[in-house]
């Protein structure tokens, strides 16, 4: 319920067709408040429709504070022309849309933009053109490369957001959703399990073009570099931006990625022009949320988005002192004490960055299993871990950074999520510490060295961190997957020789977490996060292209030689 009673102020100019430099015309809804003009303008871009309530209701708001609002049908979608292929056309038309504006006469020469997801990444792509007129970025839940943290994430292909996003919603002009409702062989879980890969889209009763192309793309090879991905172009951007993203979101790494990235290589000296702020979110946030997942985060987890980044565009696109220059840049949410932090940068300058090491009779099988993890580097005779991995019964996602939705959008587990009872089974194998003797806080990068074999040519290896109550709730933290073939290069794969012992390094992402004393560090090594990731049919064939699944047997070594561990990121 709008309080607009009071509110007389809105001047509305809806399906303005703003020319692209080809000449295809994009539809443009324009809100103005009628006095004070020409005022700043804030610009929002979306291949979703850009007449949802909640962007209406988020333009009156910026008009009620003296700002205009442009939002803007992508090329393709809804009311703009031109052919819809994700991801081509956002940095030109970007460009030119903001060109557009800040020559119209209610514009007084400053934009800034907003938006979320792909209305983030469409941010990002006119980043690096430094039209003259962009003064200002907040993206959400934002990407760094459309192959490492999009479409594929250590070398796996991330499957449950691809197929309803690509597969299926994103086919047509307009929203195609495949309703959960609908009988059993055409509910997503099901169609998921479909091979192979390649016609998942025909399955789902749609015909993709994309959803071919990325599949027939499994490498990091031109396909993608042609994308024009945002961290090749670093040394370009000088646009103060407001990094918005959370702990369990599907772009935390690209969020991180872009902020890290822009301070070092970007043209403002020292990045003084970068912020982060990091909740313990999924990807879909108010930041009104308390409860996520299974987690009750506490009243002070709640934050004013709206108002974070009104009082970013009024500093930059107003001039308004407003003590935003004296703010630490790094805003983060502390998950286990529960409270926000700020910090001078990211990663944060004094982590010490601890190895923790897995250990084992041979018997790590599931939580009832005899794995240990501790500082202490492993000794030369010390035992393998063996487990089978069947890709026609794969460990299934629970939490973690899938792509979290409504039922109607995906019925696919993200979030904070108790990991108790899926570590029952013996197809994962579990390293944890003893109880803490004190609080251990556990803030930035994760990463996990693994050295393993496989019977198989190819095949995939997962790592989970987990924090253990002492009442027994697990919760997921960080995690992280690792595609055989590409343990040596993302352009050029090779597949495994049997049997032979290989170094993986499995890039967990980021968290925040305080563990508390009493509480436990875990972590779960497995070959399966399903449906987020695919599922290696463990052949090594060409990507995509399988109907028949093998199961593969891993070794998986912790001893002098091969000292297995996983690497925290200590905050003392």
């Amino acid at each position: 319920n709008m309080e607009n009673e009071n509110f007389n102020n809105l001047k509305m100019m809806m399906d303005i067709k703003v020319p692209m430099s080809d000449g295809i015309c994009l539809s443009t809804n324009i809100y103005l408040p009628k006095d004070n003009l020409p005022c700043p303008i804030i610009l929002q871009r979306s291949p979703y429709g850009s007449n949802t309530e909640e962007m209406v209701k988020e333009a009156v708001n910026f008009v009620k504070e003296g700002y205009g609002v442009v939002l803007q049908d992508v090329r393709g979608r809804w009311d703009s022309d031109g052919e819809w292929y994700p991801f081509i056309n956002e940095a030109s038309d970007g460009y030119d849309t903001q060109e557009w504006i800040g020559k119209q006469d209610w514009c007084d020469g400053n934009i800034g933009t907003i938006g979320g997801s792909y209305l983030a990444m469409a941010q990002w792509q006119t980043a690096a053109l430094n039209s003259k007129f962009l003064k200002a970025m907040a993206p959400k839940v934002s990407y760094s490369n459309f192959y490492h943290d999009w479409v594929y994430t250590g070398g796996a292909f991330q499957l449950a957001f691809n197929l309803r996003w690509i597969g299926i919603q994103m086919n047509t002009r307009t929203n195609q959703l495949q309703y959960l409702w609908l009988p059993k062989e055409n509910h997503l879980i099901e169609i998921m399990n479909h091979l192979p890969l390649i016609d998942m889209d025909n399955k789902a009763g749609r015909t993709s073009k994309p959803w071919k192309d990325w599949i027939q793309h499994p490498s990091y090879d031109e396909y993608w570099k042609g994308l024009n991905p945002i961290e090749e172009n670093y040394e370009k951007v000088s646009v103060p931006v407001l990094g918005i993203s959370a702990w369990y979101d599907i772009f935390l790494q690209g969020t991180l990625n872009n902020y890290i990235g822009v301070k070092s290589q970007g043209l403002e000296p020292g990045g003084s022009n970068q912020k982060l702020l990091i909740g313990p979110w999924m990807h879909f946030f108010s930041g009104n949320d308390q409860i996520i997942g299974d987690v009750d985060f506490g009243e002070k987890v709640k934050i004013d988005i709206f108002k974070e980044m009104l009082n970013w565009f009024d500093y930059w696109l107003k001039g308004k002192e407003n003590n935003i220059q004296n703010e630490d840049p790094v805003k983060i949410f502390l998950m286990g004490k529960n409270e926000w932090q700020t910090h001078s940068d990211w990663p944060i300058p004094s982590t010490k960055y601890k190895k923790f090491y897995i250990h084992s009779n041979g018997k790590a099988n599931s939580s009832n299993g005899d794995g240990i993890l501790n500082k202490i580097i492993p000794n030369e005779n010390e035992n393998f871990d063996i487990f089978k991995y069947d890709p026609s019964n794969p460990v299934l996602t629970i939490g973690g950074t899938g792509p979290a939705g409504g039922p109607v959008v995906s019925p696919v587990s993200a979030g904070p999520k108790n990991q108790f009872e899926i570590e029952k089974r013996n197809d994962i194998l579990i390293y944890t510490t003893n109880p803490l003797e004190e609080n251990f806080e556990v803030t930035g990068p994760v990463q996990m060295i693994l050295y393993a074999a496989s019977d198989c040519l190819d095949t995939d290896f997962t790592c989970k961190l987990v924090d253990v109550y002492p009442d027994g709730f697990c919760l997921n933290l960080a995690q992280g997957i690792i595609r055989a073939r590409y343990r040596n290069s993302w352009e050029k794969p090779e597949l495994l020789s049997p049997g032979q012992i290989y170094k993986y390094t499995i890039d967990m992402w980021s968290t925040s977490n305080l563990f508390y004393k009493n509480h436990k560090i875990r972590i779960e090594i497995s070959s399966s996060n399903f449906p987020q990731y695919d599922r290696n049919p463990n052949t090594g064939n060409v990507f995509g292209l399988d109907n028949k699944l093998k199961i593969a047997t891993q070794q998986i070594y912790h001893d002098k030689l091969h000292p297995s561990h996983i690497i925290l990121p200590c905050i003392e």
